[in-house]
């Protein structure tokens, strides 16, 4: 039977479109698709154009989704990592 340690997600690295890779937190990696969502609401992914506020969208992708194409800003990229075994 699994740990349920192999599904707690608390980190997660980020890889911006210069892919210097970056470890951040799970509030941090929803502050950072917020802020990318907010430029982007006028061409959102298909998936996400029937949720109505950015939170929802948010954690959408957070669910569902690792990377998030922002046109001229790049394409964004992001996973869960474990750091303790």
């Amino acid at each position: 039977m699994p740990s349920s340690m192999m599904y707690y997600e608390d980190t997660y690295v980020v890889l911006p479109p210069d892919m210097q890779e970056r470890f951040v937190t799970q509030p941090e990696l929803e502050q950072l698709l917020h802020d990318l969502l907010v430029d982007i609401q006028d061409s959102l992914p298909h998936d996400l154009q029937n949720l109505t506020t950015i939170p929802e969208q948010v954690q959408r992708l957070i669910k569902t989704a690792c990377d998030l194409d922002c046109g001229d800003r790049g394409i964004w990229q992001w996973y869960v990592v474990r750091l303790d075994k």
